[in-house]
């Protein structure tokens, strides 16, 4: 089984990148989430890969964490009506903390403004993956619009994401667009960035 892929980033798009290892190239599939992550062309990138065996194809998926591959396998293996090809749009517009805080809390508006999914699919998410997200998380719970939160500053790098998420979403923001701010923002900083320097960028 191929679990991780590294090797020369010849190109990439955001939903495709193309990885060389001993003069072989690999096409690898892709979220928006990972392309924004890759380096340069012509540097070293390393993927967290699933292969999917079709009756007439063997597609290769790739992800900057095991975290956002394992769920990717998880909504593929486990949710009615999510293919491959839903699930990269999924994570190509939800970073994987928020993807799992709509689930563990039953956001089926936040999860069904993803294209490609609509409302029973989104529904469909929260019905069969709700109990395997919350018994992953060892953080508490966290929140989204409407929802208030005592709870302390999560750690981590993904912790400091949702936090700042949630900040931006209290002043506002739509879900995805305060996702996709905090991200932009993340590669911006680096990842020691505090949860209050990643609000102050994706707000400037």
């Amino acid at each position: 089984m191929l679990t991780t892929l590294t090797g020369l980033l010849v190109s990439a798009t955001p939903l495709r990148a193309i990885i060389e290892i001993n003069g072989l190239g690999y096409e690898v599939n892709i979220p928006i989430t990972t392309a924004e992550k890759l380096p340069a062309h012509g540097q070293t990138a390393k993927l967290h890969t699933l292969v999917i065996y079709r009756e007439d194809a063997q597609t290769l998926y790739g992800f900057t964490t095991p975290e956002e591959r394992d769920f990717f396998s998880l909504m593929v293996e486990q949710v009615s009506g999510v293919g491959p090809k839903v699930a990269i749009s999924i994570l190509s517009r939800l970073s994987l903390p928020l993807l799992q805080s709509a689930i563990r809390l039953g956001d089926v508006n936040s999860l069904a403004k993803v294209p490609g999914i609509g409302k029973k699919t989104a529904e469909r998410l929260v019905i069969e993956l709700r109990a395997k997200v919350s018994d992953a998380s060892s953080s508490g719970s966290e929140t989204l619009p409407g929802q208030s939160t005592s709870t302390a500053p999560r750690p981590g790098v993904e912790g400091r994401i949702a936090d700042a998420v949630l900040a931006l979403v209290a002043l506002g923001y739509k879900a995805p667009d305060a996702d996709k701010s905090v991200r932009q923002a993340l590669l911006s900083l680096g990842e020691a960035a505090t949860t209050e320097q990643l609000i102050k960028r994706a707000l400037a």
